[in-house]
């Protein structure tokens, strides 16, 4: 191997963690809330509103489950690489499925409108298939987040009834990027991120679109 594929397998390793930190699953919810926030009609809302829910949704689904997940792998004496693998990863996803139960709660008991309160119930579930699957085989939570929000975008689309080509256009973009990055990395094959990004836009639809979603509001109200 030459020098110049050396330094392109470098800049390409390189390219794809950044690409993982930047899009780190944690981060969703909350960039899901900000778009909102700025880009749909909710931008009228009192700014002291807005600061409420997007202080909630930051706490409980960013700080919080890094947070316990620190201090488990400091307890526990593991490297972060460690926690990728499968039988290591059990605790994790428990610890921040925990704190989304918290935010699904606090947020209910707020008011906060259903189709809000719907994007930490599809994450929630997004959760609990990746605790189910993680069984036998590797849910990517990076992917499932990018599903979760190409499947937002549709519903809320249909909801509020604007045209998303733009907005997918972006996403759909950045989970290609996302999820060669998961494969270049050798966290994910090629089925895992594709059967992860389909679990979190199927989770994502059933709860947010008005056409599926008639059991979740009557879970959410």
């Amino acid at each position: 191997m030459n020098r110049e594929q050396i330094i392109m397998d470098k800049t390409l390793l390189r390219l794809a963690k950044i690409t993982s930190m930047v899009f780190t699953p944690f981060s969703i919810p909350f960039l899901a809330f900000l778009i909102l926030f700025i880009c749909s009609y909710l931008r009228i809302m009192p700014i002291t509103y807005k600061l409420i829910v997007l202080g909630i949704v930051y706490c409980f689904t960013i700080m919080m489950p890094t947070i316990t997940i620190f201090l488990f792998q400091k307890i526990n004496g593991f490297a972060f690489h460690e926690l990728s693998e499968r039988k290591k990863r059990y605790v994790p996803i428990l610890l921040t499925l925990i704190s989304y139960v918290f935010c699904l709660l606090m947020m209910h008991r707020l008011n906060i409108p259903w189709y809000m309160v719907g994007i930490i119930l599809s994450a929630l579930l997004v959760l609990i298939i990746g605790m189910v699957v993680n069984l036998k085989w590797k849910l990517s939570e990076h992917m499932a987040g990018m599903g979760a929000i190409i499947g937002g975008v549709v519903a809320f689309s249909a909801l509020f009834g604007y045209n998303p080509v733009w907005w997918l256009s972006l996403f759909i973009l950045i989970a290609g990027l996302l999820g060669s990055a998961r494969i270049i990395l050798g966290h994910h094959t090629l089925p895992e991120v594709l059967s992860s990004f389909g679990a979190g836009f199927i989770c994502s639809m059933l709860v947010l679109h008005p056409a599926y979603n008639s059991l979740f509001r009557f879970f959410l109200f």
